[in-house]
């Protein structure tokens, strides 16, 4: 193994809003190759033949610049929530529900409703099993699968498998590791739904398509995960007390925890990624609030008025209509905006520090209920590049803001390759 250290012995494989992504890393963790295929519209990212054809020309051009022949394990990770149903032959049947698609018979949301237990994270029109079970019952639906476990499929596993992260909203028990039997009383058919592995796990020996470019004989691949939890370990974070803040339409927090730390009436759920748990929310407020009210084009010129140092304490909570989800889980909750200031600069400041008090109340409520300290914070999204606001965290965090190793998703679901084969190796 020595021999390969400076080579590339994971792939990972992101298919998101934006197009396909495909990273290849050392055994160190080192980027060895990067290649991304973009959508050439909106409409494609609606559409699975154009998913494979994003990532066969992803994973093309990295190998075209990478040497793919010591990959050991390969992943994919893509929009969480995101099913399509296949006929017989594992193709799909073109009908898709994507992950901001709500479930459109709401009947089988309010069976959900009925059957899930108190605290379920897949009780909801937007949840991934009130989706499966909605095109379950349309024609020619042989089996549901997420949209990574499908071009997984297409990529040459033999098996019909999902991961536990990308499961978690279809009603995946993580605690018993299995389908649990209100999912058929809801009205899925549970043999219509894939094998779940843990995130990262080994599920079979590389072949089809992977093994065609060129991958060894000893490739396998491995369970993946959502892009969101791939997000996550991009950045670097990988140990208990780690946190991820990303900063971009809306405010979303995760911490590695100990132990999984599920709160729904605070909107808070938890991930299993590998030797930790991952647990956090998303707040309705963020980037869509300064677009709204601030607009793209004056955010530089409003900053460099701003001094960090100076609070104005307005008690702003930034939202564009009433309602948040975390860390106050209330559909009615109303914006507070008033009063605004004279100045645009005062106004800005004001929304930026409402943020950054959400922020803070949001790691806040995590360690209420029972999660570690903050032990480092990195941030991604937009919001990131703005310095002032980055002095403004830091100061109301009170801990560390450190640089993100980077912000691909395809580059965390290598990493959780990585992690597999160093366990395995060790």
């Amino acid at each position: 193994m020595n021999a390969k250290s400076n080579q590339a012995v994971s792939l990972g494989i992101d298919i998101g809003t934006s197009g396909a992504r495909a990273s290849a890393i050392d055994r160190k963790g080192n980027p060895v190759g990067f290649a991304t295929a973009p959508f050439t519209s909106p409409d494609e990212m609606r559409q699975p033949r154009h998913w494979w054809n994003r990532v066969i020309e992803a994973i093309e051009r990295l190998a075209h610049e990478t040497d793919v022949s010591s990959i050991e394990g390969v992943a994919v990770d893509g929009t969480s929530g995101t099913v399509l149903s296949l006929d017989l032959a594992g193709e799909p049947t073109d009908k898709v529900l994507m992950y901001n698609d709500p479930c459109p018979d709401d009947e089988i949301v309010d069976r959900i409703a009925r059957e899930a237990p108190a605290g379920s994270t897949a009780v909801g029109a937007n949840s991934g099993i009130a989706r499966a079970i909605y095109l379950s019952r349309q024609d020619g639906a042989h089996s549901i699968v997420h949209q990574a476990d499908w071009i997984l499929m297409k990529l040459g596993c033999p098996m019909r498998v999902s991961d536990e992260n990308n499961a978690l909203k279809t009603g995946f028990d993580l605690e018993s590791e299995r389908w649990p039997d209100w999912i058929a009383a809801a009205g899925m058919e549970i043999s219509k739904l894939p094998k779940v592995y843990r995130a990262g796990e080994k599920v079979a020996p590389v072949e089809g398509y992977l093994h065609e470019l060129g991958l060894p004989d000893y490739a396998w691949f491995h369970a993946g995960t959502t892009d969101g939890c791939a997000s996550f370990l991009a950045t670097g974070a990988s140990t208990i007390g780690d946190a991820v803040t990303a900063l971009g339409s809306t405010i979303v927090l995760k911490l590695a925890s100990h132990a999984p730390i599920n709160a729904p009436e605070y909107g808070i759920y938890s991930h299993r990624v590998g030797r930790f748990w991952l647990a956090g929310g998303a707040s309705n407020s963020g980037g869509n609030v300064v677009r709204a009210l601030i607009g793209d084009d004056r955010l530089d010129e409003l900053t460099k008025k701003i001094d960090p140092g100076r609070k104005l304490d307005l008690d702003f909570y930034p939202l564009l209509r009433p309602g948040e989800r975390f860390p106050i889980n209330d559909p009615q909750y109303p914006p507070r905006l008033t009063p605004r200031p004279a100045d645009d600069s005062d106004f800005f400041q004001a929304i930026l520090e409402g943020m950054t008090e959400i922020e803070r109340l949001g790691y806040q409520r995590l360690r209420e209920l029972g999660a570690p300290a903050l032990a480092s914070l990195r941030t991604v999204g937009g919001g990131a590049r703005n310095p002032v606001w980055t002095t403004m965290r830091a100061r109301a965090m009170g801990v560390e803001t450190l640089a993100a190793k980077s912000v691909e998703a395809a580059v965390g679901t290598a990493a959780l390759v990585l992690s597999r084969l160093d366990s395995a190796n060790a």
